[in-house]
């Protein structure tokens, strides 16, 4: 398994500046938040062909492309018809940046308050994406994430199964299902098996009230909860099972670190970078 680095935990720096952090941690690649300063799916092509020199430069690799565009299930016709072309915009791009997947977000409601035709719409615009992606020889990612109808392993598989598409696939989310409250260990690496494509890494704890640098405040199916965002280890929320049941499928893909601790961008991701070589090596050694 190799690791990245997210940009979006380094948006505060230039793109020119994130890869060269990401590189001087000792990280094997970068995947790229697409939101200025880093990349939007208007960036022009002489900067994207920059980026890829940048890069390769580094030696880091572009694994995914972490769109924001989408939110399918609940937008008008025009809209999603714009969250298309922003899509097709990113697919050019990562053509020449070397990235193999592309994150489109599946958009709300919470899955336990999503109704039939939620999951119906965001189907039909991630098949319309799933056709450009395969022409091009990109796979898209949908992140299972609070807040969205892609919450749990459940209904994750339920949206693959309407999109009926092997070239969309799932990020799994450990911290994002801690928020659910859902089953984030090795039987959900099991459930997703091969349409597990890509993993995200950060820690999380639920706490009494926000306010505070770090916390935020979500819907749950327990209602209106506040949560701090923790370096790994620091949290509640125990990767020992996902890395295991990792091994147990031979994932061999990328594992992404997008820590949004409050602490300084570099010092966050140095740790658990750190931290998360020590649990690899922990989980080789116990698994033989």
């Amino acid at each position: 398994m190799k690791i990245a680095a997210f940009s979006g935990s380094l948006i505060d720096y230039s793109i020119h500046e994130a890869m060269s952090i990401a590189a001087e941690l000792g990280f094997d690649g970068i995947e790229i938040a697409c939101r200025e300063p880093h990349l939007s799916p208007e960036a022009s092509l002489p900067r994207v062909r920059e980026m890829k020199a940048l890069a390769d430069g580094h030696g880091l690799e572009i694994p995914a492309l972490a769109g924001y565009m989408g939110h399918f299930s609940t937008s008008g016709d025009a809209e999603c018809a714009g969250a298309y072309d922003q899509f097709m915009g990113l697919l050019e791009r990562a053509v020449m940046l070397e990235a193999g997947m592309i994150r489109i977000f599946q958009g709300g409601p919470n899955a336990f308050l999503a109704e039939d035709y939620h999951y119906a719409k965001a189907a039909f615009w991630i098949r319309k994406c799933a056709e450009e992606a395969r022409a091009a020889g990109k796979r898209i990612v949908l992140e299972i994430h609070n807040q969205s109808l892609v919450e749990t392993t459940d209904s994750a598989l339920r949206l693959l199964d309407l999109s009926g598409d092997d070239q969309v696939g799932l990020i799994h989310d450990a911290g994002n299902m801690y928020i659910t409250d859902t089953e984030f260990g090795e039987e959900s690496v099991r459930q997703l098996g091969s349409r597990l494509f890509h993993v995200h890494i950060k820690d999380e704890r639920r706490i009494g009230q926000g306010g505070a640098p770090g916390t935020f405040k979500n819907l749950t199916r327990h209602g209106e909860e506040f949560f701090l965002q923790c370096r790994l280890g620091e949290g509640e929320v125990d990767h020992g099972g996902l890395l295991r049941g990792l091994r147990e499928q031979r994932y061999a893909g990328w594992l992404t670190l997008e820590c949004a601790a409050p602490y300084p961008p570099k010092e966050r991701l140095a740790y658990d970078l750190l931290v998360m070589k020590e649990w690899l090596q922990a989980v080789e050694v116990s698994t033989g």
